[in-house]
């Protein structure tokens, strides 16, 4: 177990594979940890420095009650960054975490050199859409939300084929402490990036789910769009969450990026 305390917080993360080699971190999506990308760390190149960690307040990161802003997501992320000593990383965000990877690389380039953009946007939903599902947890918990939330993750087929470990997923979620949820839902709501992010010129690939609930493929690739040269890439038959349903096919095409930036 690896923990740092940064940005007033406690952050729980993981610094895998050569320490030598080039970096790639990882952002989990809301509800969810940084156990998000296990399926996915098989498939990926020897060599790399995988390096993944719960957002604030999700899995054993610290989850301090009241709104978060998106400054303190991104700042959360430098610090670790610079904690580490991680420079010219790619960095993989999925949902808030593709929100993050948008605000570090606007605020602090010398960290990022490359993004990937999974199932995410430069805003996501509307402000009353958030506050009407952040009014949902105060009255009856994230398993108020569940159902939903499991729908828009996860494709059908994948959710009638994997009951175990559809199980584990809602655990997670249902697990994830309410101010966290709260606070980074409040994040989500006031966040609009759409400026900051057409100014970004560094390598980018956008990766979406054909069957994604939340953040649907045109809204990824209008987001993508904002970037000149940015690279999309759709993954057939999964949900919120391609690096749950497909992770082969994921690392494959996070691994041809890779290597197009000569990060392998």
């Amino acid at each position: 177990m690896q923990m740092a305390e940064l940005n007033g917080i406690t952050v729980h993360y993981a610094d895998q594979g050569d320490p030598n080699g080039a970096a790639v971190v990882f952002s989990n999506s809301l509800g969810t940890d940084f156990r998000l990308w296990d399926q996915l760390m098989p498939y990926l190149p020897k060599g790399l420095r995988l390096i993944r960690y719960d957002t604030r307040g999700h899995g054993l990161t610290g989850a301090p009650d009241g709104d978060y802003f998106m400054g303190d997501l991104v700042g959360d992320a430098a610090a670790l960054l610079d904690h580490l000593g991680v420079k010219n990383c790619i960095f993989v965000g999925l949902s808030i975490g593709g929100m993050i990877a948008q605000g570090l690389a606007a605020e602090r380039l010398d960290l990022v050199r490359g993004l990937v953009l999974s199932n995410t946007a430069a805003k996501i939903g509307t402000t009353a859409m958030w506050q009407d599902r952040m009014e949902a947890v105060r009255k009856g918990g994230i398993a108020a939300l569940e159902a939903g939330i499991l729908e828009r993750w996860l494709s059908p087929r994948w959710r009638r084929e994997n009951p175990v470990e559809l199980a584990g997923w809602r655990h997670m979620l249902c697990r994830t402490p309410v101010d966290g949820y709260l606070g980074c839902s409040a994040a989500i709501a006031e966040t609009d990036l759409f400026d900051s992010t057409a100014r970004l010129t560094l390598p980018t690939l956008a990766i979406a789910g054909s069957e994604d609930g939340s953040t649907p493929p045109d809204l990824v690739r209008e987001t993508a769009d904002l970037m000149k040269g940015s690279k999309f890439h759709l993954i057939r038959g999964a949900g919120h969450l391609p690096c749950v349903e497909q992770p082969q096919e994921y690392a494959a095409v996070l691994t041809t990026f890779l290597e197009e930036q000569g990060h392998v």
